[in-house]
């Protein structure tokens, strides 16, 4: 299955269920003051779950795009590094509010693993709430309940808060949920050690896919938790790890989400993708980077020095900084791949082709202009180490180093490597 296909087989099957499939919100949370951008499916739903609003659905089913590097959920510096952690991501997702509960979630949750995407049963583990003295909470017998009619009790794990008791904060809408890990090894090393031994323990191959929260209680400001009138079910599944999973792949990098924009990256760099890891870091990163700057643009940012513009900046110019000097780029280049992304960008909710050019414009302009800054700043380095040069000295201090950033602009990784470059070592 293609990426297209394992999104709309998800759509079709909510639908069939009797869910209204809406589109994807904004990447750019301007609603919700706790938030800069979107970085979970749930997000645009607080305000039902909370009981400020009343949801017009009581069960919805959709793709969310989200944005992780801001705050708490920061993934900006874990990208590239691991094989499934991304700036930008879609999160599939089932809600009821008030409709249906654990018993409904969970089999449609089985069904359409097992039967619509047909993932061998024997790689599946699920976990459950197993409760918390502090917060007299039981085990959830309930979910256990469920899940033991479908899944052998040695593919069932029991964890506490911090893996099966959702919280959206420090106060607010809250429960247990159940998790559901898939294991991605192979045969060999399965029958060396259980699948069972590695779910949460951040093995790349035994990962998380599934979240689905139960959310029964409101955590007040004095910490305990009120029971709700109304329980809801906020469910997320990743995206790309699903897509990972049913592509047979390793690396959410290795699948078709990715592959044709890695392999331009790779064809228009004169690099060769697998071969040397830090080549193949500075691709993921880049594919990964420019996803987040193409969508965030398309839905109204435009790169600055405020707010939501400033993070968008942010990560251009360290998709800039790491071409520069991982694949020796040093005139403009990743415009190019707007018209990659838009490509998969295309599907129901997401068409941005009227968009293209203005984006490729947008970026252009500022790769030319932070080209510039850098090549500014590299000239007024090079001055400063021939001055170090007359005098004999091998030592620049770290605050020139900075201030250089500061008063130029010129990106301390550049600044070090120069200075390395020449034999210059940096007095902190």
């Amino acid at each position: 299955m293609n990426h297209k296909q394992i999104r709309q087989i998800f759509l079709s099957f909510f639908k069939r269920k009797k869910h209204n499939i809406i589109t994807s919100a904004s990447i750019v949370a301007k609603k919700d003051s706790s938030l800069m951008f979107t970085n979970a499916g749930m997000n645009i739903f607080k305000d039902f779950f909370i009981g400020n609003k009343k949801s017009p659905y009581s069960i919805i089913a959709n793709c969310q795009k989200c944005l992780r590097i801001t705050g708490k959920h920061n993934d900006l510096f874990e990208v590239g590094k691991d094989t499934y952690h991304h700036t930008m991501f879609e999160m599939l997702g089932n809600w009821s509010f008030g409709d249906y509960f654990k018993k409904e979630a969970i089999k449609w949750a089985w069904e359409l693993l097992t039967e619509c995407y047909k993932i061998d049963k024997a790689n599946i583990y699920v976990t459950i709430f197993k409760g918390n003295k502090e917060d007299n909470l039981s085990f959830d017998s309930e979910s256990f309940k469920y899940w033991k009619n479908k899944i052998d009790e040695s593919q069932i794990l029991f964890f506490d808060k911090k893996h099966n008791f959702w919280e959206m904060g420090t106060t607010g809408p809250c429960g247990t949920c159940t998790e559901i890990h898939v294991d991605l090894r192979n045969e060999k090393d399965k029958l060396k050690l259980p699948g069972n031994n590695l779910v949460n323990k951040k093995h790349p191959l035994v990962i998380e896919l599934w979240n689905i929260v139960f959310i029964q209680f409101l955590r007040q400001s004095d910490g305990t938790l009120v029971k709700l009138p109304t329980c809801h079910v906020d469910t997320g599944m990743g995206f790309e790890r699903l897509c990972m999973i049913l592509q047979k792949k390793q690396s959410t990098y290795d699948t078709d989400i990715f592959t044709s924009l890695i392999k331009y990256i790779a064809q228009n760099t004169d690099q060769i993708y697998g071969v040397t890891e830090t080549i193949d870091l500075a691709i993921r990163i880049i594919a990964d980077h420019m996803r987040a700057v193409v969508f965030a643009i398309a839905d109204g940012i435009r790169p600055s020095n405020k707010k939501y513009g400033y993070v968008i900046r942010k990560i251009l110019r360290r998709i800039i900084v790491t071409y520069y000097l991982t694949l020796n780029i040093n005139k403009p280049f990743v415009f190019k791949l707007v018209k990659p992304i838009i490509g998969y960008m295309n599907h129901s909710d997401l068409n941005t082709s009227p968009l293209q050019s203005y984006i490729s414009t947008l970026i252009l302009s500022e790769e030319t202009l932070f080209l510039t800054t850098i090549k500014l700043g590299i000239n007024k380095l090079y001055k400063i180490i021939d001055q170090l040069r007359y005098k004999k000295c091998h030592m620049i201090a770290v605050k020139i180093i900075y201030w250089l950033y500061e008063t130029y602009g010129l990106p301390l990784e550049i600044s070090k490597r120069i200075t390395n470059k020449n034999n210059i070592q940096v007095d902190s």
